[in-house]
Parts: C-alpha cells; structure tokens; sequence
C-alpha cells in the first residue's frame, strides 16, 4: 500500500500544491485544506490515475491510508484483461 500512498501524495502535490513532505497517511484529508468539492475533484484524479472506477459509497474516506485502501481493492477488482492495468 506504501507505493499507493505515494502515488495518492504525488497526486494530490500535483492537483492541489500541497507539499508531499507535509503529508501523513492517517492525518485527516481535511487538514490539508481539502474541502467536499475538493475531494470530488480528487477522486477524479484517482479514476484517471489508477485508471479504476472509484466505488460511490468509499466518496467519504477520511485519511491518505483509508483512500489508498479503497484504490487498492478497486485495482485488484479491475478485470484482468483490462489494457489500462498495464499503464
């Protein structure tokens, strides 16, 4: 999950400019300053980067390492065939 959480900060660095060196898995996504819109506008930058349909109901995780979670399980859910698994 490690390699996640890196890619969720760098993302979040590139989305927001929030600095990764700031950025703790289990510190509130809130204290960074991200607010719903924020976090909807996130989760679409999840899609695109971990190239997944983000689950509707996991829309309120509250940490780094709980959005992680819910983009792993979206990962190992992808079908197997799915080209965008390779990019």
């Amino acid at each position: 999950m490690s390699s996640t959480i890196d890619g969720l900060m760098e993302l979040i660095h590139k989305e927001f400019e929030i600095d990764p060196a700031t950025m703790a898995a289990d510190k509130p996504l809130a204290e960074y300053g991200l607010d719903s819109l924020s976090l909807a506008e996130l989760i679409f930058a999840v899609e695109d980067h971990f190239h997944i349909d983000y689950p509707e109901d996991r829309v309120n995780v509250q940490s780094l390492s709980e959005l992680a979670s819910v983009v792993d399980a979206a990962v190992a859910a992808r079908p197997q065939g799915d080209a965008a698994a390779k990019g």
